[in-house]
């Protein structure tokens, strides 16, 4: 039974734009690495896109959080440069989780799920956590190399939160 390996929101605004950090730009040739493995033993790849619009001030999350990214059609929105060359299933979602990945990977048959990607204590974790209400005996981990948070104490506790959810962070 082949793995599903999740990229979450690997943009260009979360790597070096508007919220990027030097955690997630450390980040990026670890990601790239384990999409190619994935893909080299046949395994399944999908990315995660945040996506917002020109109104996203107008948003709840724009005014909790108003520094505009991932405003799709923007560079910002974009994959990272490294990472453009992998293909795979794309979800694009308005918020920190996508129900959309989750109900999809639930009508599929993997042997575990692994995460990967930006923000390890917002997106990362929303995810993480979707995928194991959907798929409760699915094992779904998450590579703690291949993260990054908005700070690194957020991206420990966030590691910390899923372990408690038995989430294997490794």
């Amino acid at each position: 039974m082949k793995r599903l390996l999740v990229v979450v929101d690997m943009q260009k605004d979360f790597i070096d734009g508007s919220l990027g950090t030097a955690e997630a730009q450390k980040i990026v040739p670890n990601v790239a690495e384990k999409i190619e493995k994935y893909q080299a033993a046949g395994d399944e790849v999908v990315f995660t896109f945040d996506t917002h619009y020109e109104n996203y001030m107008e948003t709840q999350e724009g005014k909790r959080l108003p520094v505009p990214h991932c405003i799709k059609g923007t560079p910002g929105w974009e994959l990272d440069k490294m990472l453009q060359k992998f293909s795979g299933k794309q979800f694009e979602k308005p918020a920190f989780g996508s129900k959309e990945l989750a109900a999809w990977a639930a009508d599929q048959e993997y042997s575990g799920i692994e995460l990967v990607g930006l923000c390890t204590d917002i997106c990362v974790i929303s995810n993480a956590l979707l995928l194991k209400a959907y798929l409760p005996e699915t094992p779904v981990s998450v590579d703690s190399t291949c993260c990054a948070g908005v700070t690194p104490e957020s991206h420990k506790n966030a590691l910390e939160a899923m372990k408690m959810c038995q989430i294997d962070v490794h």
